[in-house]
Formats: C-alpha cells, sequence, structure tokens
C-alpha cells in the first residue's frame, strides 16, 4: 500500500484557531481521519487516554504549558509520531531535549509548504514505526510458542517419561505429520495432559 492511500488519525493541540484554521485545510479527510483538536495538554491527554493517534502536532505554547513534556510522552507511545512547533528563537534548544525521543521540531512561523513536507515525513517516520510493531509482534508470537512448546515438552517428560529430546522429536514429527504448528501440536498435548 502506497503512503498516498493510507489515512492517518490527528491530534492537534493549539489554541490558536488561525492556526487550527490553516492546519485543517492541510489535512484532507481522504488522507488525515479522525482529526481532532485540543486546546490544552489536558484536553490533549485525555483525548490521547481515549484512542490512539498516528500523529501529534503540538503548536506550541500552550495556555497551560509549552507542550515540550506532552510531547516527549505522547512520542514515547508505540504508534505515534509527534511534531511540535515552536518559536524560532527556541527551536535549538527545543530540539536539544527532544530529539533523542523521537520529537520532530519545526521553527514558527513557517509555511504551508514546509508544513506539507513535514507532514509527508511524519507519515514516513509512522510507517516506519509500523514495520516496527510488526517485528516486535512477530517476536513476541514466537516467543510464545516457544514457551507453550517447552511447557509440553515438560508434560511429555512428566507424563510419559520422554527425555527431552525425544519430546522435542515427538513435537516436531507430530506437527510434521498433520500439517500443523509445533504450537498447535502443543496446545494438544497441554489440554491433554493438564
Amino acid at each position: 500500500m502506497s503512503l498516498k492511500e493510507r489515512v492517518y488519525s490527528v491530534l492537534v493541540i493549539s489554541a490558536a484557531e488561525g492556526f487550527n484554521d490553516a492546519l485543517a485545510a492541510l489535512l484532507p479527510e481522504a488522507r488525515y481521519s479522525p482529526v481532532q483538536f485540543a486546546t490544552n495538554v489536558g484536553a490533549a491527554r485525555r483525548a490521547l487516554a481515549e484512542r490512539a493517534f498516528d500523529i501529534v502536532i503540538i503548536n506550541s505554547p500552550l495556555p497551560d504549558e509549552t507542550g515540550i513534556r506532552f510531547a516527549i510522552d505522547a512520542s514515547n507511545s508505540k504508534e505515534t509520531v509527534v511534531l511540535l512547533m515552536i518559536r524560532a528563537e527556541l527551536q535549538e534548544e527545543v530540539f536539544d531535549r527532544v530529539a533523542e525521543h523521537g520529537v520532530f521540531v519545526l521553527s514558527k512561523p513557517t509555511a504551508k509548504p514546509i508544513i506539507t513536507t513535514a507532514l509527508s515525513w511524519l507519515s514516513s517516520a509512522r510507517e516506519r514505526l509500523r514495520k516496527t510493531e510488526k517485528k516486535t509482534l512477530s517476536i513476541e508470537e514466537k516467543m510464545e510458542e516457544i514457551r507453550i512448546v517447552n511447557r509440553a515438552k515438560w508434560l511429555l517428560i512428566s507424563e510419559l517419561k520422554f527425555d527431552e529430546p525425544g519430546a522435542h522429536r515427538y513435537i516436531e514429527k507430530q506437527a510434521m505429520d498433520r500439517c500443523v504448528s509445533r504450537k498447535v501440536i502443543a496446545e494438544e498435548i497441554i489440554t491433554t495432559y493438564s
């Protein structure tokens, strides 16, 4: 699937109506949906607690804080990429604080083409996170399978007096003979002998 076909959920935290209107025009519903706006960090934290967002855009400063701490917290979420928009004179200092957490920083004022480019960077970063999530899930699934197979081996050892290599061979052979995964065989053994 191409990046242009993906749809990204967006949370915008900004107290500036003009900014919100201009940004909303750059977030077509066909590509960014839903787009939710919050006017302060408290409301943004509640929104993030209710659901995950692919992209978070923070227009700093906000009425209740600068948004820097929130940017770091949101960026530490597995599935969220964050853009922090900060006054130009603070950009270097803020970048030093947030870059190691994966927060993108854009100085303002800025132009619409730059924001459009930043949105494409955010989309690209989100896709990279998506791939990492899939790899992590795959590793976790593999580890779970190993745990289940080991549990089944120990049941074979204790209940049927197999030795460890014999229990391993038994599970492998059953899986091959029946054309199913080792996990399926192990789960059957666990059900039978537990």
